[in-house]
């Protein structure tokens, strides 16, 4: 199916097709679903899949997408398997119930299970994040990125804060680490220390500190005094950082403020913050969802859809998740 206006990925790409097909299932792709991801109507054709118009698409049994559409255009006894976003939008869930459509919600599956590893659509989407806000990041800023030993002096390694450190942070850490930053990271879980030096990072360690996580791997809700001493302690080593890349999300709700509008004026002139979260209320206080906007001479960037930017990989993802979802319910019904 073609997502809204914005969204570049697509949910099937052409190699999941033969997969679905030895499954048991005839694939319907809206003409034109995954041009946006280079993924061509002929590609899908040539594994098997017949290119249809959107009314063909939404007559399918099982609809499978990114983005939540509207009910209304589909039929009573249809399953649609998607990122709803429940907590945050409970409507939907109304919606599809009234519907009478069963609802898929790709973002529920449990990361922690290890046999759905390999649907867990947050965790491939996120490491992709990671990955695309330090390039964003790096892009950015008027310095090159790692040491360099020349004839003509010696230039320093560009300093990195990553402010969290789940799939998403890692990645970042990691990429950073790569590119030959010096890079810095905080948790509120005590035991991400390790995870972060794994990866190249060094722990920012806050007093205090416990493991903060539920059972689902997230970061628990902090309380406000324990927050203020996180906040106080990473933008103080991020006062002379080039680039600060904000993780922190508590699933279901909104972004907690990482980095507050007082903390922006400390930062040095020329730093860049990529706020990862901008689509969901942003963990910088300055963010604005969908833009880039300089404060206090610190470009912050509010981009929603990292993903997005590397649709064709993105959807090669998603595809992978929701592919293994699906033969799987079909095998164990």
């Amino acid at each position: 199916m073609l997502e809204p206006e914005g969204e570049s990925r697509v949910a099937i790409v052409p190699n999941s097709v033969s997969k679905l097909g030895k499954a048991g299932f005839e694939v319907l792709i809206e003409s034109g679903a995954g041009s946006e991801s280079n993924y061509s109507d002929s590609m899908y054709e040539s594994k098997g899949a017949q290119v249809v118009s959107r009314d063909e698409a939404l007559s399918a049994d099982l609809l499978v997408t990114i983005h939540m559409p509207n009910t209304s255009t589909m039929n009573s006894g249809q399953m649609l398997a998607c990122v709803a976003d429940p907590f945050r939008h409970p409507q939907r869930v109304r919606d599809a119930m009234a519907a009478g459509i069963t609802l898929l919600s790709m973002d529920m599956i449990p990361r922690r299970l290890s046999r759905a590893q390999s649907m867990d659509v947050n965790s491939s989407q996120d490491n992709l994040a990671g990955y695309k806000a330090v390039l964003m990041g790096s892009a950015h800023i008027a310095k090159a990125i790692p040491m360099m030993t020349t004839s003509a002096g010696t230039v320093k390694a560009a300093k990195f804060v990553i402010m969290g450190s789940g799939v998403a942070g890692l990645q970042a850490i990691a990429t950073a680490k790569r590119l030959g930053a010096i890079v810095y990271a905080s948790d509120v879980r005590k035991s991400a220390a390790e995870e972060i030096e794994s990866v190249g990072g060094r722990f920012i360690e806050v007093e205090g500190m416990d493991d903060f996580e539920d059972e689902s791997g997230y970061a628990k809700p902090l309380t406000p005094e324990f927050i203020q001493k996180v906040n106080d302690t990473v933008c103080e080593v991020a006062k002379d950082a080039d680039v600060i890349i904000t993780t922190a999300r508590i699933f279901g709700r909104p972004a907690p403020i990482t980095v507050p509008a007082g903390a922006v004026e400390t930062f040095k002139e020329g730093a860049v913050i990529v706020d990862m979260n901008a689509d969901v209320g942003g963990n910088c206080e300055l963010t604005k969802p969908g833009q880039t906007v300089v404060e206090h001479g610190v470009t912050i960037i509010g981009i929603e859809n990292l993903p997005g930017l590397v649709a064709s990989t993105a959807s090669m993802l998603y595809s992978n998740n929701l592919t293994n979802f699906v033969t799987t319910l079909v095998k164990e019904g």
